[in-house]
């Protein structure tokens, strides 16, 4: 998918900001479709913005960056019964880093699954950037599939010295702890001007 098949185009006023606003950047997304049983979603995201870690749950995900260069980090949660490890404590969850690298479009789609993939992820934006995500089923809070935000640590910070244990590498695998990110997560919705999905 390129940006013109969404209505976007490169030469957007947005795409040719090289500097960031003072504060928390504002991040924008207009939705395209949604029914129930998938939605497709476009982010924009202006330099330094950042949608935090975040997961998806019993979803599929397809997400494509259309223009710009951003770092995505992501993680699946890490099965306890096949790794034999302490949890230091109730709030922190260990889960295997699967990706953390910068991407810049156009690259290709990443594939996110329910348990693989890199179910929970987060997105920061290195210069502007717009990137479509089309979630199969959508976020339901009536159905269990409510958005759950989260901070990782280091493993090594929570493993009194111990980075090697039951077979769980330090520089792979992360604490993840659940968080409230209201008060500083700044997104706004606006309308979607390009072109319709139209039910068969």
């Amino acid at each position: 998918m390129r940006p013109e098949d969404v209505g976007l185009s490169t030469d957007l006023l947005f795409f040719k900001s090289k500097s960031s606003s003072k504060g928390t950047p504002r991040i924008t997304y207009a939705t395209i479709y949604k029914c129930d049983n998938f939605s497709m979603c476009i982010f924009f995201l202006p330099p330094k913005a950042v949608i935090p870690l975040h997961d998806h749950p019993g979803m599929t995900v397809f997400s494509k960056l259309l223009v710009g260069s951003m770092h995505i980090k992501s993680f699946d949660w890490l099965d306890p019964a096949t790794s034999s490890f302490s949890t230091p404590s109730a709030k922190l969850r260990l889960a295997k880093l699967v990706l953390d690298s910068e991407f810049t479009a156009p690259c290709n789609t990443s594939i996110l699954y329910p348990t693989t993939g890199g179910n929970i992820h987060t997105f920061t934006a290195i210069t502007p950037c717009a990137v479509l995500d089309v979630l199969g089923p959508p976020y339901s809070k009536e159905d269990d599939r409510d958005i759950t935000y989260y901070q990782d640590h280091p493993y090594r910070k929570y493993s009194d010295g111990d980075t090697d244990q039951g077979g769980v590498e330090d520089h792979c695998h992360g604490w993840l702890e659940e968080i409230d990110v209201s008060r500083y997560l700044k997104m706004d919705g606006v309308a979607y001007l390009g072109p319709q999905v139209i039910d068969g």
